[in-house]
């Protein structure tokens, strides 16, 4: 039984408690990690809010970024000392495990919203009481996570953790859209729906690909600023410019060949099919909106829309490819990271939200 200072989410909206619960030692699959840094996600915020099956209590948290201090007996390729960052976990059994498709593993939404183990067991507690530990697989809103090594990318000593826990989901997400999903590259256009981390992600991307047109649109003029420093060819402020499909044809001369949703906005889907070229493929990467998409004009122009999870990666392979455009310099994702002490995780949340901060990263004392 090891002791930990995790935040807990105890009911729906509440601030997240900073306190001490008692998490399990590891199973003969699993690993401790001490965290060093953990990454703030706006899933972490729908899920303090009560998206899908979350039960509180819960520690959320779901990139986070340590040291593996202890290994269960059935693992193999990571040992204490080893320095790792956390992705979603995945059973690695089922039919979309094994052919690589591990972003929509079928134990998906037990393993990461639901939060405990696949036996249906929770990993902490606190004065007794059962606490959903297993976020994602790793409840990383912590000083020490029970994680698996299907979802722990062994890094080297080199790789500053304090930074790349913001790469391990939203970075993914938006990078892997782009990388491995939509029809984008050189003398492609790109349109990105909101610019938050997984927006300006796919604006890195786009830019790392050759794309020749990329758009971002958002209505904070700051972040508009910040896709046009990081790669957009051009913006579009939609408090100025409500039209957004006819933005989206004039920029891109008939229509965008790949728009990425990252919004969730039902307006803005539907605009963005409108904004589409012949054969143009939407990605939706923002849940929660109702597009209401004109099912005429998808058929008659050969447009397609298509949900994704994750940025379609496998595991921890779409993470290594993201690394490996950093090392080239074509990634610069540490332009957007701000810094928070680990017990102010509810102001990183707050400064999210707002805006004022991309991407928070929480840092955990000692480390």
């Amino acid at each position: 039984m090891v002791k930990a200072l995790a935040a807990v989410a105890w009911e729906r909206g509440a601030h997240l408690s900073v306190e001490e619960l008692e998490l399990d030692d590891p199973r003969d699959d699993e690993v401790l990690v001490k965290i060093a840094a953990c990454g703030v996600c706006h899933t972490d915020v729908k899920a303090r809010d009560g998206y899908g099956s979350v039960v509180f209590p819960i520690v959320l948290g779901h990139e986070g970024a340590g040291t593996v201090l202890e290994v269960g007996r059935a693992v193999r390729d990571l040992a204490p000392g080893d320095r790792v960052l956390l992705v979603s976990d995945y059973c690695g059994r089922c039919a979309r495990c094994r052919a690589g498709r591990t972003a929509y593993c079928e134990e998906g939404p037990l393993r990461t919203f639901g939060a405990v183990r696949p036996d249906g067991s929770t990993r902490a507690r606190i004065g007794g009481e059962a606490v959903r530990a297993s976020f994602f697989g790793q409840s990383a809103f912590s000083t020490y996570a029970l994680a698996s090594e299907r979802n722990a990318l062994k890094v080297s000593d080199e790789i500053p953790l304090h930074l790349f826990a913001a790469t391990t989901c939203g970075m993914v997400t938006g990078a892997g859209a782009v990388l491995q999903v939509l029809p984008v590259g050189p003398g492609r256009s790109l349109a990105v729906l909101g610019t938050g981390t997984v927006g300006l992600a796919a604006v890195m991307a786009a830019r790392a690909v050759g794309a020749s047109i990329i758009v971002a649109v958002d209505q904070r003029r700051t972040r508009l600023e910040h896709a046009r420093a990081l790669g957009a060819t051009h913006v579009i402020d939609t408090g100025t410019h409500p039209d957004l499909a006819q933005s989206l044809r004039e920029i891109s001369n008939g229509g965008c060949d790949a728009i990425l949703d990252t919004t969730g906005s039902g307006e803005l889907q539907l605009a963005a099919v409108q904004g589409l070229a012949v054969l143009g493929q939407l990605g939706i990467a923002g849940g929660g909106g109702e597009p209401g998409v004109p099912l005429g004009t998808l058929m008659v122009g050969g447009r397609s829309v298509r949900g994704i999870i994750q940025g379609d990666s496998s595991g921890t392979l779409g993470l290594q490819r993201l690394l490996g455009l950093h090392r080239a310099g074509m990634f610069p994702f540490e332009r957007l990271v701000r810094h928070y002490p680990f017990e102010e995780v509810n102001q990183a949340i707050e400064d999210s939200l707002s805006g004022d901060t991309v991407k928070p990263v929480l840092l955990f004392s000692g480390d």
